[in-house]
């Protein structure tokens, strides 16, 4: 031994000592966003599937996509779309180097945030009133 005294403290810091704050959050958001944007696709894969396999599945298929579980989930999906473009825009002014000070930090994670919510009702909007 060295002469060290252990202590009893992780390698590195992790979640459990640090308190979430709404920028991480926030980042973590966009994390998952991307996932579940990837699941997302998948149905679109199965509806594009479907159609091609004949009517008789479409419209199977189509039942099933008209139920209120696989709307919401289509629903959330494009927030989740927009959401994961806002953030992904931000990150992009970041790399530029612009928008780095700690005063604009949070007000742009608010804006992504209505941003997302905007676009995301103006495209549901859109969609249904056609």
């Amino acid at each position: 031994m060295t002469g060290r005294i252990k202590v009893d403290r992780p390698l590195s810091p992790h979640l459990t000592i640090y308190r979430p704050q709404f920028t991480s959050v926030l980042s973590i958001m966009h994390r998952i966003t991307g996932v579940g944007l990837v699941l997302s696709l998948l149905l679109i894969i199965i509806w594009f599937v479907a159609l091609s396999l004949g009517s008789e599945i479409f419209t199977f298929i189509e039942i099933i996509f008209n139920s209120i579980f696989i709307r919401v989930i289509l629903a959330s999906s494009v927030w989740a779309l927009w959401y994961h473009t806002c953030t992904g825009v931000r990150h992009l002014i970041w790399d530029l180097g612009y928008g780095l000070e700690v005063e604009w930090i949070t007000p742009s994670a608010y804006l992504v945030l209505f941003c997302s919510l905007l676009l995301t009702f103006i495209t549901l909007y859109v969609g249904w009133s056609v």
